[in-house]
């Protein structure tokens, strides 16, 4: 079975994504990086190139290549692919869509920190507080789509190997009982 991780950026869907795919015997993709593999350019690269309204064409064909490709996976994807017409439908369908929340406190204390806010451009000339704003709105703009996943659980504990550790089995748990 393909397992389908979304939520909002600083949930932890790559984070909590590689180990519960090693606890479930099965291979992690992260769309983004599938895509740079496709394109053989960055994320960043291709928006330049063709725009957003480019990149998400892009976007909704890896996410059908994946989806349709045989033998299970954990896949975790772009925090705005559920939000894209026929996506959430698509992931419904062939797989388990979990949607990762953890509390708006822990998505922002992640985002901040400084290794997250290079790899983001969208946030990384933001104070804090405007962080805050910006990833509050974000996920009650987003949360229409995201929560027709079929399953919600919480990612707040991925501050640590162990606690990684503890939410993938945790997760796996719930996964196969």
């Amino acid at each position: 079975m393909t397992i389908f991780l979304l939520g909002y950026m600083g949930c932890g869907k790559t984070t909590l994504g590689a180990p519960l795919a090693d606890r479930l015997g099965v291979n992690f993709i992260d769309l983004d990086d599938y895509i740079e593999e496709q394109c053989e350019a960055t994320i960043v690269q291709i928006f330049n190139k063709v725009g957003d309204h480019g990149f998400r064409e892009i976007e909704a064909k890896a996410l059908q290549q994946v989806a349709m490709a045989a033998g299970g996976a954990v896949v975790a994807v772009g925090g705005g692919t559920p939000c894209q017409p026929g996506n959430m439908e698509l992931m419904n369908r062939c797989g388990l869509t979990i949607w990762l929340d953890p509390t708006l406190d822990r998505i922002v204390s992640r985002l901040c920190l400084p290794e997250q806010r290079v790899k983001r451009p969208l946030i990384c000339d933001m104070t804090d507080d405007e962080i805050r704003a910006y990833a509050a709105a974000g996920i009650e703009q987003r949360s229409q789509h995201y929560s027709k996943a079929m399953l919600r659980f919480d990612s707040s504990r991925l501050e640590s190997p162990e606690e990684i550790a503890d939410t993938a089995a945790r997760l796996a748990d719930i996964l196969t009982a």
